[in-house]
């Protein structure tokens, strides 16, 4: 039997926890905060997608970052067996679009009961408001924990202190500081599925969500992604399940090189659309190209449109040359939009970045450079799309790290 320390009480840390007591080790989690997966309590818009009922091939496909280092992780603990252990320990699940998978109470509180549940089941103790402040080790291997309250002798140690995302949640970077101290590398944190901020001004947009449009982000004229799916235009840009996944794909990149265009119709080409503008038009001569613009776009975005292409709203059909339809089609599947920057980390649903996933080991989480230190969830270099995918990371993650303790 070793003696366990997981620094961190959210998703990664009680999966982390739960397993290594489950092998028969004595194991002390402790959380600075006052409760456990505080972060947990605010993911699915309080819900909880907490695992996407997929298969590992499947669940890969959606990692944005570090998806071979996780190949091993997502066969050894792969959603199913997330929602047996939920299932065990007493919480009903249920699957909805997407194969997203949540809580049938719809409280993500219930989430994190069942975990602590579990974790308890197994003896883990439990302490609250308690600070780690320091990981001391010697030789190359982890001896104490030092906290505000005591110090604390171990085998063992796991950090799981998630990201610097949504920060109110305690989430402050403390892991990042443990793995630097004892010589690990990072990958500069960004935030990741989260809004982008653009130089225009689309105020008369702004609460207006289009349904199937496609969003391409391009830099140096190479694609990096084009998508189709739902955008809502808001008081700063843009946000909506396309943006956060292309935020995902951006974050790491020069945001000045990178342009975006909005395909309003992609269900038609240019041909088209022009011929649908000329109908238009033929029926409606007289009156202004703004009104006849709302039986192609929302009232709001019709004016943008039309300004961005050099056109008047208030322009009379009969006055629209036929140059000026041109670009109203080109505008229409090309519509150009330019990055300010990305939201910030207090928004970010998740932490792209983190520990260098070259100091650790995959099956294992234990660190190549310290014994008996290990590392699990979001506190490393691992991210991925929106959809429960990131908590099943958390769960995997920390299953390898608690697992591997024996």
């Amino acid at each position: 039997m070793k003696q366990v320390i997981v620094i961190g009480g959210g998703a990664s840390g009680l999966s982390a926890a739960y397993h290594a007591a489950k092998n028969g080790n004595s194991v002390l989690l402790i959380e600075k905060n006052e409760k456990l997966g505080k972060k947990i309590y605010i993911t699915g818009k309080g819900r909880c997608n907490l695992t996407n009922d997929c298969s590992p091939e499947d669940f890969l496909s959606h990692v944005v970052h570090g998806g071979k280092f996780l190949t091993g992780a997502a066969y050894a603990f792969p959603s199913i067996d997330t929602m047996a252990l939920m299932e065990k320990y007493g919480l009903a699940l249920k699957v909805e679009r997407g194969n997203r998978v949540f809580p049938v109470s719809d409280h993500a509180s219930d989430v994190t009961k069942t975990l602590e549940r579990a974790c308890k089941s197994y003896g883990v103790t439990i302490h609250l408001n308690e600070t780690v402040q320091n990981i001391e080790t010697e030789h190359d291997e982890v001896k104490r924990i030092l906290t505000n309250r005591s110090a604390y002798d171990c085998d063992c140690a796991i950090i799981a202190t998630g990201g610097i995302s949504y920060p109110a949640t305690g989430s402050t970077g403390d892991g990042y500081r443990f793995a630097r101290e004892t010589g690990h590398s990072m990958i500069s944190p960004a935030p990741s599925l989260v809004g982008i901020e653009l130089k225009e001004t689309l105020s008369s947009a702004q609460g207006i969500s289009l349904k199937n449009v496609v969003l391409t982000a391009q830099r140096n004229q190479k694609t990096i992604s084009s998508r189709l799916g739902e955008l809502l235009f808001t008081h700063y840009g843009i946000s909506g399940p396309l943006v956060l996944s292309l935020s995902a794909e951006i974050n790491r990149l020069p945001l000045s090189e990178i342009t975006l265009t909005l395909d309003l119709k992609p269900a038609l080409d240019y041909e088209q659309i022009d011929a649908r503008l000329l109908r238009e038009f033929e029926m409606r001569k007289n009156e202004q190209i703004k009104n006849v613009m709302r039986n192609l776009l929302p009232y709001g975005l019709a004016s943008i449109v039309l300004r961005s292409c050099g056109i008047s709203p208030e322009t009379r059909v009969h006055n629209i040359r036929k140059e000026e339809r041109t670009r109203m089609g080109t505008c229409l599947k090309t519509f150009p939009l330019h990055i300010k920057r990305l939201r910030g980390f207090e928004e970010a649903v998740v932490t792209s970045g983190g520990v260098e996933l070259k100091h650790i080991h995959p099956k294992t989480m234990e660190s190549k450079l310290i014994r008996g230190l290990y590392f699990c969830g979001e506190v490393l270099d691992l991210d991925a799309y929106t959809g429960g995918f990131n908590l099943q990371i958390a769960f995997s993650t920390g299953f390898m790290a608690g697992n591997s303790i024996k």
